[in-house]
């Protein structure tokens, strides 16, 4: 008999991923992962881990199956959190989910459950994963989940033969309402339970305090650039080269004071992310003002007027060769080679057309339209039809 370890978040889905691992079989083993122990930064008096704990608890009693939980704050603490705070000081937005499957839940956790005697470990993610023979050998796929509202293989961009190997998905093949009624018929007392929001380690934390505790607030101005600005007049020269190309698209406009006008201070350009518009406290404006860019050395944060500001629009990326992460590594492209994938930039968007390029120093990924809103430190996941086949950060 295989003995799986679900890691039992106290959440809905993962109970039902314990339930139905059980009916088909598996030995289970019920793991509660406690992240974070800080309580100044949650918000309100709730203790969000210790009331998922106990639903875990409770959970893993129904289903009579084994249940403990591991501390693993301390790791979480290193790298996660403050690989965050690096990032957010160079003026970077990480995205700590994608990070936290990949170090966490993946690893660390993973290493846990095989102590055990595990043969996998079980999330309640919704995606799939399937195996195909290549060459003989194994290789696994990650796919799209089957209720298309609800799709978390974006979380899971950065993982790798080796683990998906070892991981099991069983709420893939449904949808959320399905789930919900498997726990309402076994009486599971998560079943009402709504979805967590906020990172995944501190229940509802409020950013920019929690970033405060270690980015120091100072004072900076906010720009406002106008959208018939000279600088969004891109001119690509005659004759050159498709990288050179794609070096100016992805390229990162260099805005100054002086192409603007001041509408308003703020505490702190690395506590921003572009694209963002909420927070900034400038009234007046006939449209909603978007931050366009931030730049932690001048702490200078530039904005333009409505979702249409072409300072948030760009037709290509880039993300540097050490970053580039394929899962499926056997349709790993070579240096001048690209390839025509569908792709997103942040979890929940709908899946763009786009060609990835492969140079000597990284990947351009460029797409049919522009998108808005492209943010350094997120991960940018492309796909063939319904497989997840790799991802990188953008740079």
């Amino acid at each position: 008999m295989k003995r799986v370890v679900v890691g039992l978040s106290g959440g809905v889905d993962s109970s039902v991923a314990a339930y139905l691992l059980q009916q088909q079989g598996y030995e289970v083993i019920g793991l509660f992962m406690k992240n974070w122990h800080d309580d100044s930064v949650t918000i309100s008096n709730e203790c969000p881990w210790l009331e998922d704990s106990n639903d875990a608890l409770l959970v893993a009693e129904k289903l009579g199956i084994p249940f403990q939980t591991v501390d693993l704050s301390e790791q979480y603490q290193e790298k996660i959190v403050d690989y965050m705070f690096s990032e957010y000081e160079k003026g970077r937005t990480p995205n700590p989910d994608v990070l936290c499957n990949r170090e966490i839940k993946f690893d660390v956790f993973m290493k846990i459950a095989m102590s055990l005697g595990a043969d996998y470990v079980a999330t309640g993610h919704y995606c799939k994963k399937s195996e195909i023979q290549i060459e003989g050998e194994p290789v696994y796929q990650l796919l799209a989940g089957a209720d298309n509202n609800k799709d978390q293989s974006y979380f899971l961009c950065q993982l790798s033969q080796e683990q998906l190997a070892k991981s099991l998905f069983p709420i893939g093949e449904l949808t959320k309402p399905e789930v919900r009624e498997i726990a309402a018929q076994m009486e599971l007392v998560t079943a009402e339970k709504k979805d967590s929001q906020g990172l995944c380690f501190i229940g509802k934390v409020r950013l920019p305090e929690f970033l405060q505790q270690k980015l120091q607030p100072k004072d900076g101005l906010i720009i406002q650039i106008d959208k018939n600005s000279p600088v969004y007049n891109l001119d690509i020269p005659q004759g050159m080269s498709i990288e050179e190309e794609l070096v100016l698209e992805a390229k990162k406009i260099d805005y100054n004071p002086e192409m603007g006008k001041v509408v308003g201070k703020h505490q702190g350009a690395h506590y921003f992310t572009t694209g963002q518009r909420k927070g900034l406290n400038v009234g007046g404006t006939t449209d909603p003002l978007f931050i366009i860019s931030t730049n932690v050395t001048t702490n200078t944060i530039y904005t333009g007027l409505s979702s249409q500001h072409p300072g948030l629009f760009k037709k290509a990326l880039f993300v540097e060769k050490s970053e580039v992460h394929w899962i499926r590594t056997d349709l790993a492209l070579a240096n001048g080679e690209t390839m025509d994938v569908m792709a997103r930039i942040r979890y929940r968007q709908p899946l763009q057309k786009a060609t990835l390029h492969q140079f000597e120093n990284g990947m351009y990924v460029s797409f049919e339209e522009p998108q808005s809103a492209i943010t350094e430190g997120q991960f940018v996941a492309w796909y063939l039809a319904d497989e997840l086949v790799g991802s990188g950060v953008i740079s």
